[in-house]
């Protein structure tokens, strides 16, 4: 597929709900994932996760294959996923 998008993040995993920019990616900015496109809602840093698809409150948040937490609001596709939107299910503060 041909574009002018030069920003990438990859999807690690067929189970994943979210993906991973591999360049510091700016709100607005459009990336292509498995031939979806996707335009990012927040700036996303390098090696940060974006949501795929839309991730539900409640629903667990999957990376590489593995549970990595639970969303504590519904997450956009396109939006930053960080602590600020999940949680981790093994931590405890």
């Amino acid at each position: 597929m041909k574009n002018n998008i030069n920003k990438i993040a990859i999807h690690l995993h067929d189970d994943d709900n979210i993906a991973v920019a591999c360049d510091d990616l700016l709100k607005n900015e459009k990336v292509i994932i498995e031939d979806k496109e996707i335009c990012l809602l927040d700036d996303v840093g390098l090696a940060h996760k974006l949501a795929f698809v839309d991730i539900k409150k409640g629903d667990k948040v999957i990376k590489f294959g593995a549970y990595i937490g639970s969303a504590l609001k519904d997450i956009k596709v396109g939006e930053h996923v960080h602590l600020h939107n999940i949680k981790s299910d093994y931590i405890i503060i």
